[in-house]
């Protein structure tokens, strides 16, 4: 599948099997290990909708959206994620398993307020998410980083996240 500009595509576009495919297909590839994929044409743009696909391992620091307030939507459409709530120290609030099997998962989704420090981990092999949270995008003002977690790139990023999964799964035996 070739990747066009969201301005070039038309005033529809499906979110179908061979797009979910072409954005893990990106992910695997990444030194990240995951890959957005834009439904909205621009960073100015309003709001930013995109497929999120995310292989196991990749580590997403944890954030908040407070300098300039702003919620997000995450939904699991494949794969099973834990979702963190942390609170100003870095102890865990909340965790669930985000996905599609109601069996395995606490719920298909969330929506975030602004403000509160939250991440993902991938649970399953990938993890394919659809995100929407308002615009613009600028890369100095969107987040805030966690002071209390390693850096995403940094030697502690994959003790830290270790950790998360460990914590999640503690805490989940316990509820």
């Amino acid at each position: 599948m070739e990747t066009v500009a969201a301005s070039e595509r038309g005033a529809l576009e499906l979110l179908d099997e061979a797009l979910i495919a072409q954005a893990l297909q990106d992910a695997r590839k990444s030194a990240r290990q995951r890959s957005n994929y834009n439904f909205h044409p621009r960073a100015e743009d309003n709001p930013h909708r995109f497929i999120n696909a995310m292989c196991r391992g990749t580590y997403v620091t944890p954030h908040r959206h407070k300098r300039i307030p702003k919620s997000e939507t995450f939904l699991v459409l494949r794969g099973r994620a834990a979702f963190f709530l942390f609170d100003n120290h870095g102890r865990i609030e909340t965790t669930l398993v985000l996905g599609p099997d109601r069996r395995r998962c606490d719920a298909l989704g969330v929506d975030l307020q602004p403000g509160h420090w939250h991440t993902l981990a991938v649970l399953s092999r990938e993890v394919v998410c659809f995100e929407v949270k308002p615009g613009p995008y600028d890369p100095i003002t969107d987040k805030e980083f966690a002071p209390w977690a390693a850096e995403e790139g940094s030697p502690e990023a994959p003790a830290y996240l270790a950790w998360l999964v460990a914590e999640h799964r503690r805490l989940a035996a316990r509820s």
